[in-house]
């Protein structure tokens, strides 16, 4: 996925500064013919270096071109992702195209929202419903048999090169992917998060991948049809918790589409985590938002309490993505997400806040109305204010 970056003063490798050269090519390219050019030397060496685990080359390059050249670094991050997430294999004489997606779910949970392996009966079900709702006609899907935090997710382009050729050969051997857990990382505990089930599907070259590039296929269909059809194999996995499916897409723009959309989720859990565990109301809880920055504008904070009082009882972490920044408008977007949640008083900090963290939890802190950053503390309880969320 493509990240913020800030440049490393490193010396570049032949491979990183060849990269840097092939994607400052594309980036300058004129037409289709060009660009099938450059991308054609690009891709062969973003093969090489994914390959043999040179992740290091290309996140240096990557850095240089986002300090150097914005445009090439576009070329080159979607050339990588695109090189890690898909391949292509000759099996019995015809050749296959593979292609690892994600379908992500958000949750929140007054508990722990489940990191889990999938029961081999979900995973055939779950297969069932992706192949008949999601996926093209001519389709061969594996699942990996764990469902996922965000933490648990293959943290480079290498490791994520590894899972879709895994997963690949499992497509084409009729098998589903038995995840090693061991070593596997912790998942942090928030009240709002996302899951996601990933697998490879594989067609014949040329054949459709999804539901939707079929002529009588369209997205939202796909998505009502899984939600329809996924969802009662979902919900035993996520005892204690709200839940939400979205579409499942090729693996980056999945866990993209995920990371936009569990904002406004996660604020409109929170307002709904309050009013479950306090009987605090929406029309009762003050909204109170910030912009904090590191070198530039990096998110807002939302701290949410009672209009009665200073206290913050709960806050929210609004991150700016891809090219956000302070000229996009996520402040009217997070108003009219709260609003939309029953929140009337919502109040817009003019100060810019520095990114500040507990000491003591390494939580971070949020803005009250006093325009300062404070941690978040839930009161005393009300003994009896327990709710099944559904």
């Amino acid at each position: 996925m493509k990240r913020t970056r800030f440049g490393s003063r490193d010396r570049l490798s032949r491979d990183a500064a060849e990269l840097q050269r092939l994607a400052t090519g594309l980036s300058e390219s004129g037409g289709k013919l060009e660009d099938a050019y450059w991308e054609a030397q690009l891709a062969d060496v973003v093969d090489s270096l994914l390959k043999n685990g040179a992740e290091d080359d290309i996140n240096t390059a990557l850095d240089r071109l986002f300090e150097a050249n914005p445009r090439a670094h576009d070329e080159l991050a979607d050339m990588v992702e695109s090189r890690a997430e898909t391949n292509r294999v000759e099996a019995q004489g015809q050749e296959y195209d593979i292609q690892l997606f994600a379908a992500p779910i958000l949750a929140w949970s007054r508990f722990s929202i489940p990191a889990s392996p999938l029961p081999k009966s979900t995973l055939q079900a779950l297969h069932v419903h992706l192949g008949a709702h999601v996926f093209g006609g001519d389709a061969r899907v594996a699942l990996a048999d764990f469902l996922f935090s965000p933490d648990q997710l293959p943290r480079s382009f290498c490791d994520t090169w590894q899972l879709t050729k895994l997963l690949g050969d499992a497509a084409l051997g009729g098998k589903h992917l038995a995840v090693d857990t061991a070593g596997m990382a912790e998942t942090n505990r928030f009240l709002s998060d996302v899951r996601y089930i990933v697998g490879t599907v594989v067609v014949p070259r040329g054949k459709p991948l999804f539901r939707w590039n079929e002529k009588d296929g369209n997205k939202e269909t796909a998505l009502k049809e899984w939600i329809k059809q996924g969802s009662p194999n979902i919900e035993p996995l996520l005892t204690g918790c709200a839940w939400q499916p979205l579409l499942p897409d090729a693996y980056h723009a999945s866990c993209r589409n995920a990371d936009r959309l569990s904002r406004p989720y996660s604020l409109k859990a929170s307002v709904a985590f309050l009013q479950s565990m306090l009987a605090l109301m929406p029309a009762d809880i003050r909204a109170v938002v910030g912009p904090c920055y590191d070198r530039r504008m990096e998110e807002y904070r939302v701290g949410l309490g009672p209009t009665t009082g200073d206290e913050v009882y709960h806050g929210i972490v609004w991150p700016l993505l891809g090219a956000e920044d302070e000229a996009t408008d996520a402040a009217g977007e997070i108003e009219a997400v709260l609003r939309e949640a029953g929140v009337k008083d919502v109040l817009f900090l003019d100060h810019h806040f520095p990114m500040e963290f507990c000491d003591d939890c390494g939580a971070p802190l949020f803005p009250n109305r006093e325009a300062e950053l404070v941690h978040a503390e839930m009161p005393e309880q009300p003994a009896a204010t327990s709710q099944v969320l559904h």
